[in-house]
Formats: C-alpha cells, sequence, structure tokens
C-alpha cells in the first residue's frame, strides 16, 4: 500500500483559512475522492489565527467596514476554480455595514469560515489540527518534506508544504538592541516594534511622558489601550480622562497620522480599470532581459493609472471644475509618455485649480518643507491638518479620492506578477497603507480630543530619538520644529517588527532562507508569481513548497478583500490550491510510508 497523500498548511488565520476554502472548491474537479490527510499546524485557534483571536479587547476595531469585508469568491474574482459566494462580516453577523466592527466580531467570522471550509471537504479528507508552531522544513527537492513542530521530536512527512503565517514577530536590529540597552543601565522602558494589543503597557506610568514612534495602526492601537483601555471617555466629542492616562508624544517620519477612511460610497460612473498598468503592461516588463527598475520602469506607470482614475472620476463626476471636453482630455491623457512634462501640461490645462490635480509626492510628505515658530503652532496646524484630512474623506465632493482608492487596490495587483521586482524597498506597500489603509475616521476625531486634553502632543515630520547617556533619558526632536527637545523615560516603538527573512522571529523562516530560499532587498521571501512556489537563489520554483501572504511577494493590498473589487488574495490561494491538487493527484510510483522516506 502506499501511503494517504498529504498537505501540510502551516498557519491557519485568515491565509491559511481562504487557501484552505479554495482547496475544498477546487478538489472534486482536479483531486476527486482520492484519500488526502491535511495538517493545519498553528499555535493559535484556526480562522481567526493571532491577530484575530476572539480573545482580544473589544475595543479594538478593524480598519473596514462591515459591508467591505468578505471571505468569499464573486463573479468579479477572475480564478479558474469555481466560484462560491458566502456573506460579508455584515451580513454574517447582522451588522450595520458602515460600522467598522471589533477584531473578535471579525475572528468570530472567521471562525466560522474556517469551519464552512472544513464541512465542505468530503470525507475522503482528514484534517488533523496542531496548536503548535512549524520550527523547521527539511527534505529533498524530488522528494517528501518533513515538516518539523515545536512540541514533537519526530516530523510531519508531506508532499507539499504551504506556509501562510501571516505577519511576524522580529529579532530586534542593532538600533533596538542598542535602545533596549540604554533602557536597562538607566532604569528606563522601552518597547520595541510589536503587535501593540500582545504589548505588555501597564509599565508606561499614568501622567509620565511617554515618546512614541509610530503614527500608524500601531499607534492607533497604543492610543485606544491607553485612554478607553484604562477607563477614559468620550462625551459630546471631548475626552474625559480617567488620569490613569500617560502623556503620549507622537512623532514618525512623515509627522502625521495616516489618511482617515473614506466615509461614502462611490455612485455612479466608476473609472474602468485598469487602464495604463494592466496585464498588457506588465507583460512587456517581464518580456525584458533583465529586470524591471521600479522607479524607472514601474512606478511612471502607476502614477499614470493613479492620475488617471482621479481625473475620469473629476471628469464625469465635477465637470464643472474642468476645462475640457472628456473626450479630447482622454485621448491627450493616454498619448503622453508615463511622468512627461507633456503629461503635466495636459492635467494643468484640463484641471485649472492646482488644487484638483493629483499631487502624490505632496501626498506622501505634507509636512515636508514646513517649519513652526514652537510645539504649540505644531499642535494646532496637525489639529487642522487632522481636521481637513477628516472632512474631506467624507465630503462626495472629493470623490476622485474613492476612485484613486480603486486604482490602488488595481496597482497592487498587477504588482504581484512583477515577484520581487514589483517594489524592491518595499516603499509602495507604505505608500499604500498610508493612503488607503488608514484608521476609522472615529477614530482621528478621538486623537483630535486627546490632542484637545492634553494626552496626545504630536512631534512632527522627521522625528529622531536619541540616547542621552548623560542626562539618563530618551530625548526627541523633529524636522518640523528645530531645536524644540521633549524629554522622556520610557520610548514605545508603535509600528510592525520589520520581519525580514533575516531578522524574522520565525525559525522556520529563518532556516528556509539559510538553507537557500531568496529574499528580496525589502526582506522579503521571493515566490512565484503564478503560483506562490517559494523560489531559491538560482531562482528556480521549490517543487513542494509554496509561500503566501504579508512575508511573501505574493502579499495583497489589505488584510482583507472587498466584495466585487476582483480579489487578489482569491486568485493567489486558487492557483496556489489549483497547482498544489494537481500535483498530488499526478503523484505515482510513491514508495511506502517509513522512517527514512
Amino acid at each position: 500500500m502506499t501511503p494517504r497523500a498529504t498537505l501540510v498548511i502551516v498557519g491557519a488565520g485568515p491565509r491559511g483559512t481562504g487557501f484552505l476554502e479554495r482547496v475544498a472548491a477546487n478538489l472534486p474537479e482536479l483531486y476527486g475522492d482520492r484519500p488526502l490527510d491535511v495538517h493545519l499546524v498553528d499555535p493559535h485557534p484556526a480562522g481567526g489565527g493571532r491577530i484575530w483571536r476572539t480573545g482580544q479587547s473589544p475595543l479594538l476595531w478593524m480598519n473596514s467596514q462591515a459591508e467591505d469585508v468578505t471571505m468569499f469568491t464573486d463573479e468579479t474574482v477572475e480564478i479558474a476554480g469555481p466560484v462560491r459566494p458566502g456573506p460579508t462580516l455584515a451580513e454574517w453577523a447582522g451588522l450595520d455595514g458602515r460600522t467598522f466592527p471589533s477584531r473578535p466580531q471579525q475572528g468570530a467570522y472567521l471562525r466560522w469560515v474556517y469551519e464552512e471550509a472544513r464541512a465542505a471537504l468530503p470525507a475522503s479528507v482528514t484534517v488533523h489540527e496542531h496548536r503548535t508552531s512549524a520550527v523547521r522544513v527539511s527534505g529533498p527537492r524530488e522528494g517528501r518534506q518533513r515538516v518539523w513542530l515545536a512540541d514533537r521530536s519526530t516530523p510531519l512527512l508531506a508532499d507539499l508544504v504551504v506556509l501562510t503565517i501571516g505577519h511576524l514577530d522580529a529579532e530586534p536590529g542593532k538600533d533596538q538592541r542598542e535602545l533596549a540597552d540604554f533602557a536597562a543601565r538607566h532604569g528606563l522602558l522601552h518597547l520595541p516594534p510589536d503587535f501593540t494589543a500582545d504589548t505588555d503597557l501597564s509599565a508606561l506610568p499614568a501622567g509620565e511622558p511617554v515618546l512614541v514612534r509610530g503614527f500608524g495602526l500601531a499607534f492607533v492601537d497604543l492610543m485606544v489601550l491607553l485612554t478607553e483601555g484604562r477607563g477614559g471617555r468620550y462625551e459630546n466629542g471631548e475626552y474625559v480622562p480617567s488620569g490613569k492616562e500617560p502623556l503620549l508624544h507622537v512623532g514618525s517620519r512623515r509627522g502625521v497620522p495616516y489618511h482617515s477612511k473614506i466615509g461614502y460610497a462611490l455612485e455612479g460612473e466608476r473609472p474602468p480599470l485598469p487602464r495604463f498598468f494592466g496585464p498588457a503592461e506588465v507583460d512587456e516588463l517581464l518580456r525584458r532581459p533583465g529586470p524591471a527598475d521600479f522607479r524607472r520602469d514601474v512606478l511612471p506607470l502607476i502614477d499614470k493609472e493613479l492620475g488617471w482614475a482621479h481625473y475620469h472620476r473629476l471628469l464625469t463626476a465635477h465637470p464643472e471644475r474642468t476645462a475640457v471636453d472628456r473626450s479630447a482630455f482622454e485621448e491627450a491623457y493616454a498619448a503622453a509618455a508615463p511622468g512627461s512634462a507633456e503629461l503635466a501640461a495636459v492635467v494643468a490645462a484640463a484641471v485649472p485649480d492646482p488644487a484638483d490635480r493629483l499631487d502624490l509626492d505632496a501626498l506622501d510628505h505634507p509636512l515636508d518643507g514646513l517649519r513652526f515658530a514652537s510645539g504649540d503652532a505644531l499642535q494646532d496646524a496637525l489639529r487642522r491638518h487632522i481636521g481637513d484630512d477628516l472632512e474631506r474623506r467624507h465630503d462626495p465632493g472629493h470623490s476622485p479620492d474613492l476612485a484613486v482608492f480603486g486604482a490602488l487596490l488595481s496597482v497592487y495587483g498587477q504588482l504581484i506578477r512583477l515577484g520581487d521586482t514589483g517594489d524592491p524597498d518595499n516603499w509602495w506597500h507604505g505608500f499604500f497603507s498610508f493612503l488607503a489603509s488608514g484608521p476609522p475616521g472615529p477614530r482621528l476625531r478621538q486623537l483630535l480630543a486627546l490632542s484637545r486634553a492634553g494626552i496626545v502632543r504630536f512631534l512632527g515630520a522627521g522625528t529622531t530619538v536619541e540616547a542621552d547617556e548623560e542626562r539618563g533619558v530618551f530625548r526627541a526632536t523633529s524636522a518640523s520644529v528645530p531645536g524644540e527637545w521633549t524629554e522622556a523615560r520610557a520610548l514605545v516603538e508603535a509600528r510592525l517588527p520589520d520581519a525580514t527573512v533575516e531578522l524574522t522571529g520565525s525559525p522556520l523562516l529563518r532556516a528556509l532562507h539559510e538553507e537557500g530560499a531568496r529574499a528580496t532587498d525589502a526582506g522579503l521571501l521571493a515566490v512565484d508569481p503564478a503560483d506562490g512556489r517559494i523560489l531559491g537563489q538560482d531562482g528556480r520554483p521549490h517543487q513542494r513548497r509554496f509561500a503566501l501572504g504579508p512575508p511573501t511577494t505574493a502579499r495583497a493590498g489589505g488584510a482583507f478583500t472587498r466584495p466585487r473589487t476582483g480579489g487578489v488574495a482569491f486568485r493567489q490561494n486558487d492557483a496556489t490550491a489549483r497547482t498544489a491538487l494537481a500535483f498530488l493527484r499526478d503523484l505515482s510510483c510513491r514508495a511506502p510510508l517509513s522512517a527514512s522516506a
């Protein structure tokens, strides 16, 4: 007798759950009723995994509205496998679609999706859950793989291994180690980059200043847990302190929080996407003899694509703010070279008010060149900036912003096909997150209230922190208020760990890299964009090892898919599932299972 085919999935959170759903959907066509063992390896409960576990604080929200979250395919998803529709989070939970659910609510939805995927598997498939971590994968390219687990001495034997391990911890880099050593010498507190919900914040003292580096979603979580999480509350738009809050001095490279989520729906005609950065353009880049240069070859196409969405919407929905016929503009815009002076002239002639033009550099660096006479002047300016952003992001009169959001998602889907040349230094992912993956509007209103209450104070752009050995404190300054310093005995790095394959906290990924798996310059695990197979240093895909998700070049633009947007993650999951099932089906002449297999 030959052994049962075995598939090991490492990571049973949202990505692993989505992959399992695609396995169940494609199995009847590609694998039939042959016996199959599926092993799911994750120390956290399947479905929600670590990030979306149901046991965390209900004060923590998603940054997506309930109607914008689905784990199911629809007719807009271009996949070879069957489309299997299902409810959005809002439909499943009976929530108002425009609300921002708590993370435990999303965790419950993910658990249900996981159970549905398991139930869709035929009786010939046996699923084994292992509530532990995988620490290493070994085995020859042509033979069965060994997946070593943290809690057992014998490995799982697998015909195929699929890594869907999501966001990871990281070993501290040199700068973080130095800050930790400084804090230990002087009796200070240093909290390195981490997932805020997992961080012990109890040591941050009430009423004392705390330096915070990072102004994205990790900061928002920190803000919530140190204010409402310590008994504070909001009344009539103002914050009522509990007296247990520390005083947060926050800064970052940009010096401003991520843009608010847009608070309206796009009505009427939508820009046809992709237009200038689609499959044909990616095919042309891939045909070139050498790898594409992101800044020279790719970014101008992205800029033109985002501009197309912006101006198409402006001309369609707000023609009174334009000076040309739409068809004439579209013809001239299409003819102009990406990034050229000609293209800029076409835009300037069509859109008289510079405020109606898309300026990506200004969006990415809103405080560049601005200097303030004092910290108080900076506070006033930042409150105006946040208030203006909230007003704009909830005003349909600025609907080109939402059209650009759609284009950002489209661009991300195309970049996946370029693999490790699609975003080599991780700049695009950071820009996308800043512009499209910010906090719900209510969170920024809370931030303004905390600023007025003196609980949060803004440091500005280009924030730097130094360890003052003589005074035994952390000191922060910024380019926005030259010469002004803020001292504190606590420093919090409010950002996710930089989990490159070299510094990842995952021994599994480190071992893969040390044994020859290729990494990009940004530290992502390089995979074949067609099916997620892990690439070696020689560029060859490993026939029995796959990887999907945030640590890889096959990551999607957001944590979850909006309905009817094509679903990059769905396409990836489906392609990998079909490749894996076809491989397992075609296995022949396998040796009997033994200790040496």
